[in-house]
């Protein structure tokens, strides 16, 4: 039967690969809603493609703007706009599967409501679970919901699983693999004058400008054992992180009797999406296959801390537990925002992170109110600690 797709955040660089796989494979999925932020131009050339029945955008003034284009090209794609109808449109009833794919905690709202509607989800929005964890996981479990993740080391993680997960399969840890981005050889003395295009510079991955610079702190590593912790219910000593340059070992499970699974393939989203699009099929992704004799050598070592001090303080929230994680996040948001914006140098990221998470208390994640209350406070520290930072050169 045919699937229909909710996709959040469809400008984006998962956006493209998941309508990538959609458009291979039309006689499996059509599209229901597109959502974006404010690129409405490129909103507004995939919707005269995939005519969705919906598209979301953030504000009026974009909603006018995509809605005049899409008259004047025919189309009868519904605009609507604002954080409810990204709600509306990831809990309807015209759609069976939720693309979680938008940037950062802006996509927590939706996704959860998606959770609590029963929606199979295919979560590349790290944060729904960094954030609320276990409400997002009890939402899941209590609504029959479906979750499938996007990320390709958690999607590793999942393909390389028994069936029954971790609960009866002599699981011993996991194994999240890093590329260790742009600056891994460098000497951490030198990060000190990195600018926002170095830092985006991946070695191997596409991806948004945000999420590359995590990747160049190793945030994004720390973000997705959080993630990890929460997806396959297992304690953050029984998940490692491993530096894998060539990025062709996507995750690893390593059992009880001294096996180690792995995910192999190039580094290509549009793998990890195909696989969850069509789970429990397989279906062409447009990924070429992997050619191991090329590729000749794979390589592995132990993160640096002092190089990476984001990853350090990953584990430090979640150790912590409650909203520490959310906090984590939001501040690490904040930062890269003004990095990218050249308001602070690289390594305040995590100088920003830290301060942000020393000097806020800790509570328990009882309820949705509480995690987006330390959210807010969160971002509201990081700017007073930014603005006591000096500016670069």
């Amino acid at each position: 039967m045919q699937k229909r797709l909710t996709l959040l955040g469809s400008t984006g660089s998962i956006g493209d690969s998941t309508l990538d796989v959609v458009a291979r494979h039309p006689e499996r999925f059509s599209v229901y809603a597109l959502t974006a932020h404010r690129n409405g131009g490129k909103l507004v050339e995939q919707c005269l493609r995939f005519a969705p029945e919906v598209a979301v955008v953030g504000d009026a003034e974009t909603a006018a703007q995509v809605e005049k284009k899409l008259r004047a090209a025919g189309s009868k794609t519904i605009v609507t706009y604002g954080p409810q109808a990204l709600v509306d449109v990831a809990t309807s009833d015209a759609c069976d599967t939720v693309v979680a794919a938008i940037v950062g905690a802006a996509g927590l709202v939706p996704t959860l409501a998606a959770a609590q509607a029963g929606k199979r989800i295919l979560l590349a929005n790290k944060e729904a679970l960094v954030m609320s964890g276990d409400i997002f996981m009890d939402a899941v479990r209590d609504n029959d919901a479906v979750l499938l993740p996007v990320d390709s080391e958690h999607n590793a993680v999942f393909q390389s699983l028994p069936a029954e997960g971790t609960k009866h399969g002599g699981v011993s840890k996991i194994i999240l693999t890093a590329s260790g981005g742009p600056f891994r050889t460098r000497e951490p003395a030198t990060l000190v004058d990195v600018t926002p295009d170095e830092a985006c510079k991946h070695p191997n991955w596409s991806m948004g400008r945000k999420i590359s610079v995590d990747s160049a702190t190793m945030m994004n590593k720390g973000l997705e054992v959080i993630e990890a912790h929460y997806l396959f219910n297992l304690p953050g000593e029984r998940i490692d992180v491993l530096i894998h340059p060539q990025s062709v070992i996507h995750s690893m499970v390593s059992y009880a009797d001294g096996s180690v699974l792995a995910q192999l393939g190039n580094p290509d989203m549009r793998t990890p999406i195909a696989h969850a699009l069509a789970f429990p099929d397989r279906v062409d992704s447009g990924v070429a296959q992997l050619d191991l004799a090329q590729v000749a050598t794979l390589t592995f070592e132990k993160p640096d801390y002092q190089r990476f001090p984001c990853l350090a303080l990953a584990m430090k929230a979640m150790a912590a537990g409650g909203v520490a994680s959310a906090a984590l996040n939001a501040a690490n948001e904040v930062a890269v925002e003004a990095f990218l914006n050249r308001r602070i140098g690289f390594m305040a990221i995590a100088q920003t992170v830290d301060a942000v998470l020393n000097a806020l208390e800790n509570r328990s994640a009882s309820s949705l109110d509480v995690v987006l209350e330390a959210d807010a406070s969160a971002r509201r520290a990081a700017h007073t600690v930014i603005d006591s930072l000096p500016v670069p050169a």
